[in-house]
């Protein structure tokens, strides 16, 4: 028995040992003894590389590794403008390394200097890519970033690139959601985990053939494992409301698994003022106008929250589950609009006046969640990814529109009442595979299948009150019913030479629609096939000089709310209509470019537009009505000539101009003027210059200087007159660039403030828009953990979801 008890005790001793883990640690200095916070440390063991551990130094420049096995080490210590530094550990105790002292790169250190100093732009084959990381725009939100990206407009709360709007990626992941909701998603995520972004005028067949440019936003990568965490938030005052957006975000990162979760809040009201003329026609003479002046107030507390999960099983599998939920409360989301109306007859003598007061109240509730699985193949490059995703967006509005008349002395004439009730509900179901192949160190094969299937539902109820009473309005109450199916087939294939690359692709896609009025009892089917080839040839004629050509074809369907018939009315004498009968525009895009010296860039393009969806203005001159109908157009055209530029001035003074004229014409069939062919058109040029300034030895203070302007332009039967705008931003970043604070003003002049006029054969409306443009800024910034993390944060991409609601 005490032999077994011995044998017993140092078995049980014998396997502590070996199972005992230590710790090692130290501390990061230069040659001064200052220690260097934020380096990244990474330490492996010698029989198991692939167990990799990371960490980043202290505010001290102090590191620890825990839960450490016996046996043989290598420690590495790198960080930016020092030379890298290794050492081999035998750790068979608690140890205690003491001091690495890291030297200087002074190559490295001039090297950051330059990137610090400015983006840079480089050309590929079908995309020019804006790199910002580690640069002075990087402590930005990613909305100010854009609005410095080469070929990017940003403008009355529009992104444009070549006039059109464009479709946002991240990470080659589409974010579908409305206009308005891009922007407070952009505006409250932080630059400072952005690499670079991709502006894609011509996308290829890999990217879906509905909208037109793509900017895919790029995010950094880093192994090192941990937490990191940020607040942020802005703070915007107009000439009457004062405007705010409040956010969080934390990631959380270890060897398989990453977690993040984003929230962002966005209080604010926002003023406009607009004023209209209509001149009503009988017998091509004037015999009525209508002058109308309104206010408008917009009460919003939008809330985004954003949550991912990422698993990695192992190095050749993964798993990634992402959420996006877009909450609108009742309470918080309100449009009051007030607004009074002169009416003259033919000698401008006042006849009346109705004065109309219109209360709605929304709610939005947006949740859409996506399932990514990713496959890759024992060869380098090659990959399978395979995504499921379902959305459920749930809209309803009220409004409450109140009418009062008057006659030319002002006595009451009569009163007119009526309320709408409106709902809109949305399934959205979507599956795709994506396959990627390296052929050779030079070709590269890719294709992919998609599937989606939309089912929405929308109802109008209105109610006119006679009496205090409600009798419900048949004639203007609907309820209308939509499905659609989509298949999607893609292939590409691209090829690099010495001096010449080259990417093919084509898509094809079969979509099959199914509209139905309840109210009329009517259907509408449609279903066609279409095929979306694109070309990309680019020619390094020297170091100094590159030539490139690029094709594609496009695809825009109609917004779900755009097919839906109902009359949705504004007041008495003006209302939206839907179009069940809306066809796709299809557009073909030539773009031919010339860079010198990788900084000035020519660009010639020519889009013939067929079909396009307009929601255009019409004055009926019978019943004295204004229709806000969406219809297609019979075709646009347009060609211009961009020139655009990054480039150093003097030292700690850089320039970016972005500059166009272009040409468009519009051709229409004027429906409430006997369907008779119409063309408006017109030369129109547009010019961005900002100039970046920095101070301060470590740069850490800068200032931007930014002028825009915009000639007159033709919109579809419209005309839009020029606008213009200086924006100044100061900005200094704190505490090793933990935190940064701005101050500026935008639109100082007040000139963004713009003109539409509608005049063509028996139609004369005039519009002109006042809304706050003018705004004085002060935004802030703060992170915390280990933020020189970057996280896995992405939204929910698929087309389908951009079509759910028009802003």
């Amino acid at each position: 028995m005490f032999k077994k008890l011995i044998s017993f005790f140092f078995i049980t001793l014998t396997s502590l040992c070996f199972s005992q883990q230590f710790s090692v640690r130290g501390a990061v200095l230069d040659s001064v003894n200052t220690p260097i916070a934020y380096a990244n440390v990474i330490i492996f063991n010698n029989e198991q590389p692939e167990n990799v551990k990371g960490l980043t130094t202290n505010d001290d420049g102090f590191f620890e590794f825990d839960n450490l096995v016996s046996g043989e080490y290598i420690l590495t210590v790198s960080f930016l403008g020092f030379e890298k530094f290794s050492k081999t550990l035998k750790i068979e105790s608690d140890s205690n390394i003491g001091t690495i002292i890291l030297k200087e790169n002074i190559e490295a250190l001039n090297g950051v200097t330059v990137i610090a100093k400015r983006p840079t732009i480089k050309r590929m084959v079908d995309r020019l890519v804006f790199n910002v990381e580690n640069s002075t725009l990087s402590s930005n939100n990613v909305l100010d970033v854009l609005k410095h990206t080469p070929g990017v407009l940003v403008m009355n709360e529009t992104i444009t690139v070549k006039q059109s709007a464009p479709t946002i990626y991240i990470n080659d992941r589409r974010v579908n959601l409305s206009s308005n909701e891009v922007q407070q998603l952009l505006e409250g995520t932080s630059a400072s985990n952005i690499k670079s972004i991709e502006v894609i005028t011509n996308p290829p067949a890999k990217y879906e053939a509905e909208g037109s440019a793509v900017l895919n936003i790029i995010t950094s990568k880093n192994i090192i494992a941990g937490y990191n965490g940020s607040v942020f938030g802005n703070y915007k005052q107009g000439s009457e409301f004062p405007k705010y957006t409040f956010g969080t975000s934390h990631f959380f990162k270890t060897k398989k698994l990453n977690l993040y979760l984003n929230y962002s809040i966005s209080p604010k009201k926002e003023f406009r003022n607009n004023e209209e003329s209509v001149n009503f026609f009988e017998d091509n003479l004037n015999t009525t106008t209508w002058e109308t002046n309104f206010e408008r107030v917009r009460k919003s507390a939008n809330q985004n929250i954003n949550a991912n999960i990422d698993y990695e099983f192992d190095e050749n599998n993964s798993l990634g589950f992402s959420s996006s939920v877009l909450i609108s409360p009742r309470r918080q989301t309100q449009n009051k609009v007030n607004s009074i109306t002169q009416v003259f007859n033919a000698n401008k003598v006042l006849d009346s006046t109705f004065i109309t007061d219109n209360l709605k109240v929304d709610e939005t509730l947006n949740m859409a969640f996506t399932l990514d699985y990713i496959h890759k193949f024992k060869k380098e490059g090659e990959k399978l990814v395979v995504n499921a995703h379902h959305t459920n967006y749930d809209f309803s509005s009220f409004q409450d529109v109140d009418t009062n008349y008057f006659l030319p002395d002002d006595s009451f004439l009569r009163n007119n009442r009526f309320q709408t009730f409106s709902s809109q509900e949305i399934k959205l179901f979507t599956s795709q595979l994506d396959y990627e192949l390296p052929l050779d160190n030079s070709a590269f094969f890719e294709a992919g299948a998609k599937i989606s299937g939309i089912n929405s539902k929308s109802e109008l109820s209105q109610n006119d009150i006679e009496e205090g009473e409600k009798v419900e309005d048949l004639e203007n109450s609907d309820t209308f019913l939509y499905d659609e199916t989509n298949f999607a087939l893609y292939s590409s294939y691209s090829k690099e030479w010495e001096s010449w690359s080259l990417k093919l692709g084509l898509r094809t896609e079969f979509t099959n629609i199914k509209g139905t009025s309840i109210s009329s009892n009517s259907t509408n089917d449609n279903n066609y096939t279409k095929f979306f080839p694109s070309l990309h040839v680019l020619h390094t004629v020297d170091d100094k000089n590159e030539v490139y050509f690029n094709y594609n074809k496009r695809i825009y369907r109609p917004r779900y709310n755009q097919l839906n018939p109902y009359k949705y009315f504004l007041n008495d004498n003006s209302y939206i209509t839907g179009n069940p009968n809306l066809m796709p525009q299809v557009d073909d895009t030539f773009t031919l470019g010339y860079t010198i010296n990788q900084k000035y860039t020519f660009e010639a393009y020519y889009r013939y537009e067929n079909n396009p969806a307009l929601e255009i203005v019409f004055q009926d001159n019978t019943n004295n009505l204004l229709k806000y109908v969406n219809t297609n157009i019979d075709r646009s055209i347009s060609y211009g000539l961009d020139f655009t530029t990054y480039t150093p001035i003097v030292n700690k003074w850089d320039v970016y101009v972005l500059s166009s004229i272009f040409y468009y014409d519009n051709q229409f069939y004027a429906i409430e003027s006997d369907n008779e062919l119409f063309n408006n058109n017109q030369w129109s040029v547009y010019a961005q210059i900002i100039n970046y300034f920095s101070f301060l030895k470590d740069k850490s203070l800068s200032t931007d200087v930014s002028l825009f302007y915009m000639s007159a332009y033709a919109d579809g039967p419209s005309e839009l007159s020029g606008r213009s705008s200086l924006d100044i931003n100061l900005k200094k970043t704190l505490w090793n660039n933990r935190a940064s604070v701005s101050l500026g003003i935008t639109d100082v002049f007040n000139g963004l403030n713009f003109t539409q006029t509608t005049k063509y054969l028996n139609q004369d409306v005039l519009f002109n828009s006042r809304m706050e443009n003018r705004l004085i800024t002060f935004g802030f910034n703060y992170k915390f953990g280990n933020f020189n993390l970057n996280s896995n944060k992405r939204t929910i991409e698929l087309q389908e979801r951009d079509r759910l609601k028009s802003e």
